[in-house]
């Protein structure tokens, strides 16, 4: 519970960093992740854990980096977190590619399937994951 708490707590402090952080040449060296909030339309939670394990179980077959995901026990209103490296145009271009091979939608087409899941959801670009100290330093590096 505490951990969840540290995590949501983190995720503030992170999307309250200035706009002066984000226009940092430094700081656009640092790794950056997809925080996604969601929040499952009713009735809809095990068709929506399914349809993200099987793009998932693409990600892990690829060898690219993949969600760490957090559920809802106690709280704030969302349902799921999930905390992603942001892919680079040729990673995407794998995925997409092994998704039409397996079946399965991309693009446009998997954006407004996906939506059949959700009641609300957002996605937070943050740099990222780094340690207090490494933040510090990229904040106030000139």
């Amino acid at each position: 519970m505490r951990h969840v708490i540290g995590k949501v707590v983190w995720l503030g402090l992170m999307l309250a960093t200035p706009v002066a952080f984000a226009q940092s040449t430094s700081a656009a060296k640092e790794p950056r992740a997809i925080v996604s909030l969601y929040r499952v339309a009713p009735g809809k939670h095990e068709a929506f854990l399914k349809w993200m394990a099987d793009r998932d179980a693409i990600d892990k077959q690829l060898g690219l980096p993949r969600a760490q995901w957090y559920a809802h026990y106690q709280g704030d209103s969302w349902d799921y977190v999930a905390i992603a490296p942001e892919l680079t145009d040729a990673q995407q271009k794998k995925e997409d590619d092994a998704a039409k091979a397996k079946g399965l939608t991309f693009g446009a087409k998997a954006s407004v399937e996906f939506r059949q899941f959700i009641a609300s959801h957002t996605d937070t670009v943050a740099f990222g994951p780094m340690s207090a100290s490494e933040l510090a330093g990229a904040v106030n590096t000139p």
